[in-house]
């Protein structure tokens, strides 16, 4: 329970996410509008948590997908709810400014 918990928040084993990002994983970042537009990943493509399930098709399936947010919360309920959605490859990024540094 306690690692599932772990791997739920990301904080489960380490994921190489630069390498994800060569692969051509696409970074979600499921914040308000008004956070991402206050700084953001060059990139990423902003989904917030509130409004995933009616965005899916916005999500391609075929590709890794990282999420993030501000602290690895609302990233770690993405995740969920994309995996019960079928999506399988998905990681969570955590805070979306320990993101971009882990993608230098």
């Amino acid at each position: 329970m306690i690692q599932a918990l772990k791997n739920l928040l990301g904080f489960g084993p380490k994921v190489d996410f630069a390498e994800l990002m060569k692969n051509g994983a696409v970074i979600i970042d499921v914040r308000t509008r008004n956070e991402f537009n206050s700084g953001h990943i060059k990139g990423s493509k902003n989904i917030p948590l509130n409004t995933i399930s009616s965005n899916l098709n916005k999500i391609n399936k075929d590709k890794p997908i990282i999420t993030c947010c501000a602290s690895g919360v609302r990233s770690g309920s993405a995740k969920a709810i994309l995996k019960g959605k079928g999506y399988t490859e998905i990681h969570n990024g955590g805070g979306w400014m320990s993101l971009q540094n882990k993608l230098k």
